[in-house]
């Protein structure tokens, strides 16, 4: 070919190379952090499967993972897939919670949007996104409208998570109903989660495969600490995550019902956000705002109505069995003199509510309806119980009282009630009510944590919120930060919590657990574990059974433990008079920021929270079986205020196993260059009130030294 024949021909031949270029599959890549500390990179391998990887400072920390789906009535999408398209985009905002651990929530990542087409038939589409943040990444798949799929039924989610190494492992059986166990630590290549069976909270334990709930939290050899999870669970199964004990991954393994398929959705939708925190020490999960952030705002025009609070309850009283929920007998613990005495306690000691479980009719009667529909009425009083005499009298003394809805695991029955058991809430002038779902679904086929429950779950939410109802949902689905977008979801229990000290058969909630669930569940969002048992040997209510701490650990929960409201669930006996009840009156429950002093996972924590609207601080600190000493710092305190500091600590003989109410009070004066030496016993802790000092204050008590 001669230069002037080339020199005609240039234009076509180029344009024929750059259409070429265009059309050429993407094979690699990536984005990174903001602080470029972390990266994914996300690439089609030679079988056209989708993986990624995720590297923390230059290493490694994801290993070559896969991401896909299987349907039911459609071939599998997993291989031949390439990325035909990305776009990148940054975001930099701060947002503010009504309610919450802190006020001002940074939301600071860089986005990837992935564009993924099968290249054989039926020549499907679909979208990946990933956020990454400076303490992790949150990726989800979206699935646009498209000609040759209008419906996804969903078989599993091919979600893997692979990690290069074999990491510690704090960990719960991936139970399809229940998330009230106890957490166990092993090696990844150890999970045998299987065998945990033993749950039996009225036999809903369902345990199908070698797999565990989410948040699941991991340490690898090389102290990087990793904790799995989802975000904004909408329309969707819960996701528990398949344990590879070989190949040393975790693989998405949804929740299922009777049904061939987990999930089923119409095209358009996306998935729930897959998220992995990321943090250098156990102390920066806790301070991680990546699954909040990964919600969508707050949906509510007006939140006023919504009230962080601490609440007494008949409650406790029943599960040590003094009391019943049914009203059969003299033994019946929601009566109206009952509670109008604990609204009078309530009253006295600045407490916003007071929880009557057992005040309606229904209960007793489950055998009566198994896999029938429910009996509870959600608007009728038992005959000993004056609804609007109790509601008027709490209202007269500034005391709210918290509805209670047990639904015995009929959420269908109680979905046909659920306009006028809010309505009625609405006309008294109650705005909380806690949920319960003891039990197997009713009728059977669903698990409590399928699609179908998930969604009820949320159908509840949105009703409450139409009627200014806030929830507190017990039996719940796990905690996923939905509470951004509704902020009436104030708080749920989703974990073993403090009624397993009553009547478990392994007599309690053993030391580690607190400092095991702060690290784990507690990375979901708020948890109602109801702290503040005084009479931790049950003596003589139970021979069997114990709370596993001392006194000034109980304490420590209310700083520990996050929730906007807050229990004191003894019997108000042990309050009345008890020096260290004062620490529970005073103790704030909304906070204007957070920060977590130290800690590791199942052995200790400590947590400095400070009061909204006020310059007051409170710290709880506790342990597990072993005794420690903590020195802590209070440089975060306003280096222009002296401080009266109120001290809870153990005393000298504490130890949760034969002296657990041994304590110690003292008051001094600190400031923002104080250190604090924290002596814990075995189970114990210490609980903290920092204020400003007054004249008297400075006059009258020594400086801490």
């Amino acid at each position: 070919m001669n230069i002037a024949r080339f020199i005609a021909l240039a234009p076509l031949l180029l344009s024929l190379l750059f259409g070429c270029i265009e059309n050429m599959p993407i094979r690699h890549v990536l984005v990174n952090s903001p602080s470029t500390n972390i990266r994914v990179e996300l690439f089609s391998n030679p079988e056209g499967n989708l993986i990624y990887k995720v590297f923390h400072n230059n290493q490694l920390l994801i290993d070559e993972s896969q991401l896909g789906f299987e349907f039911t009535d459609m071939p599998d999408l997993r291989d031949e897939m390439i990325i035909v398209d990305t776009s990148y985009q940054n975001y930099d905002g701060v947002w503010e919670l009504p309610w919450g651990e802190k006020k001002q929530v940074v939301d600071r990542y860089r986005q990837m949007n992935v564009w993924i087409k099968e290249l054989k038939a039926p020549g499907r589409m679909m979208n990946i996104i990933f956020r990454v943040y400076d303490d992790g990444i949150g990726f989800r798949y979206s699935f646009p409208e498209q000609a040759n799929m209008q419906t996804a039924s969903i078989s599993n989610e091919i979600t893997q998570f692979k990690l290069t190494s074999d990491p510690t492992t704090w960990w719960i059986p991936g139970d399809w109903d229940s998330y009230e166990h106890l957490y166990n630590k092993t090696r990844l290549s150890e999970i045998n989660a299987i065998s945990k069976r033993n749950h039996g909270n009225l036999g809903q334990t369902y345990i199908p495969e070698n797999a565990v709930n989410t948040p699941v939290t991991m340490r690898t050899d090389k102290g990087i600490h990793v904790a799995i999870h989802e975000a904004n669970l909408t329309d969707y199964a819960g996701m528990t995550l398949k344990v590879d004990t070989v190949g040393l991954f975790f693989q998405s393994s949804l929740v299922g019902s009777d049904n061939a398929y987990k999930v089923v959705r119409d095209l358009p939708f996306e998935t729930p956000w897959r998220t992995i925190q990321i943090a250098e020490q156990a102390t920066g999960l806790l301070e991680s705002d990546l699954i909040l952030n990964l919600n969508e705002p707050n949906s509510l025009e007006d939140v006023s109505w919504i009230k962080p609070m601490k609440y007494l309850g008949i409650w406790w009283q029943m599960h040590i069995g003094i009391y019943s929920w049914h009203n059969k007998g003299s033994d019946h613990g929601a009566t109206t003199d009952h509670t109008k005495k604990l609204i009078d306690f309530a009253a006295d000691n600045g407490f916003g509510g007071v929880l009557a479980e057992g005040w309606n009719t229904g209960w007793g009667e489950r055998v009566a309806y198994e896999d029938k529909e429910g009996v509870f009425d959600f608007v009728t009083p038992s005959f000993d119980f004056d609804l609007r005499q109790v509601a008027e009298y709490g209202k007269e003394k500034g005391v709210q009282l918290i509805m209670h809805h047990e639904t015995n695991s009929a959420p269908r029955f109680y979905e046909q009630q659920l306009d006028t058991a809010f309505s009625l809430m609405q006309s008294l002038g109650l705005h909380t009510v806690k949920s319960g779902y003891v039990g197997k679904i009713l009728p059977k086929g669903e698990h409590h944590h399928g699609q179908w429950m998930v969604n009820h779950y949320r159908k509840v939410v949105e009703t409450a919120a139409k009627y200014q109802v806030a929830m507190n949902v017990h039996e719940p689905i796990k905690d996923t930060g939905i509470r951004r977008t509704y902020p009436n979801m104030l708080s749920r229990e989703g974990l073993r919590g403090q009624e397993f000290n009553a009547w478990s058969v392994e007599g309690g909630n053993p030391p580690e657990h607190i400092p095991s669930v702060v690290f784990t569940r507690m990375l979901g969002g708020p948890i109602d574990y109801t702290p503040g048992i005084f009479n931790l040997t049950l003596k003589p209510h139970r021979s069997s059974n114990r709370v596993q701490t001392t006194l000034a650990h109980q304490l420590a929960l209310y700083v520990v433990l996050y929730s906007p409201v807050q229990m004191a669930p003894d019997l108000i006996n042990y309050y009345e008079g008890h020096p260290a009840f004062q620490f529970v009156r005073d103790v704030a429950v909304d906070w204007e920021e957070t920060k977590v002093l130290n800690g590791e996972v199942g052995d200790y924590v400590t947590i400095a929270r400070k009061e909204r609207s006020s310059d007051r601080w409170f710290i709880g600190s506790v342990t597990d079986e072993n005794a420690r000493t903590l020195a802590i710092d209070l440089d975060f305190l306003n280096p222009e205020v002296q401080y009266k500091m109120t001290i809870y600590t153990d005393g000298e003989a504490a130890d949760f196993d034969v002296n657990p109410t041994d304590y110690l009070i003292d008051s001094y004066i600190v400031n923002a260059t104080s250190g604090l030496t924290l002596t814990l016993a075995r189970g114990g802790g210490c609980a903290i009130h920092l204020e400003p000092a007054t004249a008297e204050d400075m006059a009258n008590l020594r400086r801490w030294l």
